[in-house]
């Protein structure tokens, strides 16, 4: 009963698109920008930061910063806080989705309301830098590249709504620009500049609004730290893919918790949110190893992190910013890469750290990040800055007030024609 009403939703989408195609009779008030991320259901990623950055200067700015959302309970918690959000069906949340001028998100404008939205300045801040292919670049994509007229028509409704080209996409550098420029078919409208999201890890010039969940998985961090003074934080954020049983296969977690223990480290796991195996992860019970909400945003604990620990998730691209250890764990690297994603990039040049692919490599290579020599500490920041360099053209820049001005740019620009 579940996948038929999944697929009348799916489906149903079509029936939207004469309210799409009318919502361009609107008109739009410049000063509203809204915000939404992951579909609209998480309180995450670039659109989240630079909304709290918008909603910290809105006086100064002359906006009026508005989060979007299908999730009831971040609209509440939000609004508590004292900032303005609303929920995706509400009648304000549709009246602004009608009439709000900036479109900000990670994904597709369906974060905030792609029926609506027919006539606004689109900006897709998108989810990372990508180490594996994305949208068209992605040749094992069926959406972008359907094999036959059967899969052609399966993809009509997402092409009609989830595709629709973004105004604007964001790149972080000079160098990525020609990559999103492929990616998203799109080569007139990519623009350059930083992702507000690290402007968390660098400075403390955003105050954050933290859910309840984020808080409590905050407060553990910390109590762990009171507990420990020479205690590090490793935090272990892996991709997503079709499978992670490997992981069990490879992993003895008793023996691997003892370890943990001995070392006073806190091993904190970040699943995809769209991960397969939540369950399975969730089961997971030892006093050093922490789950942490697959919903939650991964920038509140990596922000306190010592060590990361990834395999080809873009988000060690960010933590470069940081200057700290990152280790690949990346024990299906064969597997992911012929079954699941092509690559940008050498994998082996394009990642800056000791790569495992059993747990004893894990616990010696956590060992040695956590207590390098010399020869260790020199090689990786020399790697990590180099690569830091390349993927980022002003890393030291807090970027939301830069993406502010260009934003605004873009309407002033818009309002000409």
């Amino acid at each position: 009963m579940q996948k038929l009403i999944e697929r009348i939703k799916y489906w149903s989408q079509l029936l939207l698109l004469p309210l799409y195609w009318l919502s361009y009779l609107m008109p739009r008030n410049k000063k509203i920008w809204l915000f939404g991320s992951t579909l609209g259901k998480r309180f995450s990623d670039n659109p989240r930061y630079l909304y709290l950055y918008c909603s910290q200067h809105k006086e100064e700015l002359g906006i009026r910063p508005i989060w979007i959302s299908k999730d009831k309970e971040i609209v509440a918690q939000l609004s508590a806080a004292g900032l303005e959000a609303y929920a995706y069906h509400s009648l304000k949340g549709i009246w602004y989705a009608l009439t709000g001028k900036v479109y900000l998100y990670d994904h597709y404008s369906k974060d905030i309301n792609f029926p609506q939205s027919g006539g606004a300045l689109k900006v897709d801040m998108w989810h990372g830098i990508p180490l594996k292919k994305i949208q068209a670049d992605n040749s094992m994509d069926p959406f972008r590249h359907p094999k036959n007229g059967w899969e052609r028509w399966k993809c009509l409704p997402r092409n009609c709504s989830s595709e629709k080209p973004s105004d604007h996409i964001l790149a972080p550098s000079e160098y990525l620009k020609p990559l999103f420029e492929s990616a998203f078919r799109n080569p007139e409208n990519v623009f350059v500049c930083g992702y507000p999201r690290n402007d968390i890890l660098i400075s403390d010039a955003i105050r954050n609004m933290l859910l309840p969940g984020e808080q409590r998985e905050l407060d553990a961090v910390q109590a762990f730290l009171d507990e420990h003074t020479d205690g590090r934080i490793v935090y272990y954020m892996p991709t997503y893919r079709d499978s992670q049983s490997q992981f069990f296969e490879i992993m003895n977690l008793d023996v691997f918790a003892e370890y943990l223990a001995r070392e006073h480290i806190l091993f904190c796991i970040k699943q995809h949110p769209f991960s397969k195996h939540k369950g399975e992860f969730a089961a997971i019970q030892y006093d050093n190893i922490r789950m942490l909400d697959p919903d939650s945003d991964p920038y509140v604990v990596l922000k306190h992190a010592d060590i990361l620990i990834t395999d080809y998730s873009s988000i060690y691209f960010d933590f470069l910013l940081t200057d700290r250890p990152i280790l690949f764990f990346d024990y299906d690297r064969e597997e992911y890469e012929r079954t699941s994603r092509e690559l940008y990039w050498d994998y082996d040049k394009a990642t800056p750290g000791v790569k495992v692919e059993t747990m004893e490599g894990l616990m010696q290579a956590i060992t040695e990040a956590c207590n390098p020599d010399e020869e260790y500490a020199r090689k990786y920041h020399e790697e990590r800055t180099v690569l830091r360099d390349q993927m980022f053209d002003a890393p030291e820049e807090l970027s939301s007030p830069r993406l502010t001005e260009l934003v605004q740019a873009m309407i002033s620009k818009s309002s000409n024609h």
